[in-house]
């Protein structure tokens, strides 16, 4: 089975493109804004996982339009493409679209209420796959990814670390970190499934099992480093204001891996484990 793996420069997508069966373009190689190349790059592949996307939360306050090009037009084209080829989409999308104010696990049928504009972008591109892609589209979301190389949060505890004797870290946003490499692995597993046509069309989410604040979180990075967990000091969301309001509550639901057939991922604190030491993936 032959997978095209769009934005696969980016964390995500440097995972899955090494992945059998996996073929990775990164921007350069496919601009997934571009119609006419996303037709003829789609051509020939089973399966397409869309990794590509406008991550910055921030920017997207001022620059929504450009945000909701890459991520609702995107997959607007990705998924025309796959309706014409008649391969399988796997769309990665976010728990942004959700309002936040949950207090229990969001099902995948939740409504959803972006309250930021980057969380509309890429429910623009949830809508979208579902629309044009009803029997072949699925929409996986994600939340709190990280990996051990790059820009994210495990690396930035780990260099804080090391010029810090303490770190104040937030308490009040709960959610799931979720490692790229489990998340890369379930969206081949759902791809492949897909293909077989062993899995429903619709909304998934990937995420690890259990849940945490980013100040757990970061207690948890230090302890399994090695590091003394006593440094990381619990604060508020109040005390970092940023352009963007962000969801205090992300956590989200796994039933309908149930009906794929597939296996929810790992319990958190398992998966950071195995990115730490470069361990199995599950």
């Amino acid at each position: 089975m032959r997978i095209l793996v769009a934005g696969a420069g980016g964390m995500l997508g440097r995972r899955l493109s090494v992945l059998p069966g996996c073929h990775g373009a990164d921007r350069a190689a496919l601009d997934i804004t571009d119609r006419y190349a996303v037709a003829e790059a789609v051509t020939g592949y089973d399966a397409v996982i869309n990794a590509a996307a406008w991550t910055d939360v921030d920017g997207a306050e001022t620059r929504e339009a450009e945000a909701t090009a890459l991520n609702g037009d995107g997959p607007a084209n990705l998924a025309a493409a796959c309706a014409a080829s008649g391969a399988v989409l796997v769309h990665v999308s976010t728990d942004y679209v959700f309002a936040g104010d949950g207090k229990a696990p969001y099902p995948e049928d939740a409504p959803t209420a972006p309250i930021n504009a980057y969380g509309r972008s890429k429910l623009a591109g949830e809508l979208a796959v579902r629309r044009l892609l009803p029997d072949r589209g699925h929409v996986v979301r994600t939340a709190w990814l990280y990996d051990r190389d790059g820009r994210n949060f495990l690396t930035t505890m780990l260099r804080l670390a090391d010029t810090q004797d303490t770190l104040d870290v937030v308490d009040d946003q709960r959610g799931q970190p979720t490692g790229a490499p489990f998340l890369a692995a379930q969206l081949v597993r759902l791809a492949q499934a897909a293909v077989a046509g062993h899995t429903p069309a619709g909304i998934y989410h990937g995420t690890a099992a259990g849940e945490t604040t980013w100040f757990g979180f970061a207690r948890e990075i230090f302890a399994q480093a090695g590091l003394d967990p006593e440094r990381v000091r619990p604060t508020t969301t109040d005390r970092f204001p940023r352009p963007a309001p962000r969801p205090a509550y992300s956590v989200l639901g796994h039933r309908r891996w149930a009906a794929a057939g597939l296996t929810p991922q790992p319990d958190w604190r398992d998966e950071l484990r195995d990115v730490l030491t470069g361990g199995p993936v599950a």
